[in-house]
């Protein structure tokens, strides 16, 4: 999804544009409805009141007429002939008008396209303790990665009839319209949805996004994404429960990965908190020492060996081998603390 402040708000997308032609197709349809009911109705009335005949033969005369069949002999008197000949002239016209109308919306392909609407939205309506994915940009096609690895249910919203078309291709519940759109987030099923993902290229729009789907349900959680440092207070302040910076948070890990090489894996568990997978190297200070030794103030989780073999809840006296993977959680001290212990490059400094 393109970094696009205002033009989105400014311009129709192409499906808002479909619909809006597929709404002009049903009016003209309702319009011509109405006409022919209002003709036949009146060739009811002018034959009942010409030709003296029942209501019923009054309306298949009508009928008969305006359909151009022929089946019925003509009227008898004056009045009744000049009541077939308005009513073949405002029949023919207004089946024509009707066929024309139908032609068009088979030929644009308006018809199919409303069919696949419908289809989608009775799957999204069907649908529920769901996330909905707002952008379908690289950040929200790996979202959508993750979700569908983890099996949970998601609903995606882009403006770019790209995506529509990329998200079509690989199965995906998909709405082509704006996320900060509340007529949009209530199609997606916000109501009944589990989280809401504003990762859309704008930080604007992702604010905008925060706001509606807060003022929509304010018990969802919504996690978004800031571009820019300056934008994450506001998202807050908008109402957002997380708020992830791509460009922040793959600048920290890699930078941690680079100073600390055995750790081959972070996750915040939260603010203060984190989880770690660190390999013991060869050389480094715990190497041979036993799980109590080290952990300090840490939890250790669990430990890998060389083999592929987890332990869970290692006992305090079980000792590290080089190649052993220690899973652990601690604060960021906590955390350091480990990192540095299983760091060969302080080791070989210290002798």
């Amino acid at each position: 999804m393109a970094d696009r402040p205002g033009e989105g708000r400014s311009q129709l997308s192409r499906r808002s544009r479909e619909r809006l032609e597929v709404l002009a197709f049903l009016r003209r349809m309702r319009t011509l409805a109405v006409a022919v009911a209002v003709v036949l109705t009146a060739g009811t009335i002018g034959f009942m009141a010409t030709e003296g005949v029942s209501a019923w033969l009054g309306f298949e005369w009508s009928l008969d007429t305006i359909a151009t069949i022929g089946s019925i002999p003509p009227p008898h008197t004056t009045g009744g002939q000049v009541v077939k000949v308005v009513l073949i002239a405002l029949g023919v016209g207004t089946l024509f008008y009707g066929l024309v109308t139908v032609t068009e919306v088979f030929v644009s392909g308006h018809l199919a396209e409303l069919l696949a609407h419908r289809r989608t939205q009775k799957l999204i309506d069907a649908t529920s303790d769901h996330y909905i994915i707002c952008g379908f940009g690289r950040v929200g096609r790996q979202v959508a990665r993750d979700l569908r690895a983890a099996g949970a249910r998601y609903v995606v919203i882009d403006d770019n009839p790209e995506s529509r078309d990329l998200a079509a291709g690989v199965g995906i519940r998909f709405i082509e319209g704006q996320p900060s759109d509340d007529e949009t987030l209530r199609a997606a099923g916000i109501m009944r949805a589990r989280a809401v993902i504003a990762c859309v290229d704008s930080d604007a729009e992702n604010i905008f996004t925060t706001l509606s789907a807060r003022s929509l349900r304010p018990d969802i959680a919504i996690v978004a994404r800031a571009s820019v440092e300056s934008s994450e207070p506001k998202l807050r302040r908008a109402g957002a429960d997380r708020v992830i910076s791509p460009y922040k948070a793959s600048g920290a890990e890699m930078a941690r990965l680079a100073l600390n090489p055995q750790v081959s894996g972070v996750v915040d568990v939260a603010p203060e908190y984190r989880m770690e997978e660190i390999t013991v190297a060869r050389g480094c200070e715990g190497e041979g020492r036993a799980v109590g030794d080290i952990r300090g103030g840490a939890i250790i989780v669990g430990v890998r060996d060389s083999n592929g073999l987890f332990e869970p809840q290692p006992p305090a006296e079980r000792v590290l081998a080089a190649g052993d993977c220690v899973m652990a959680m601690g604060t960021m001290r906590t955390m350091d603390r480990l990192e540095a212990l299983f760091n060969p490059a302080r080791a070989q400094a210290r002798s």
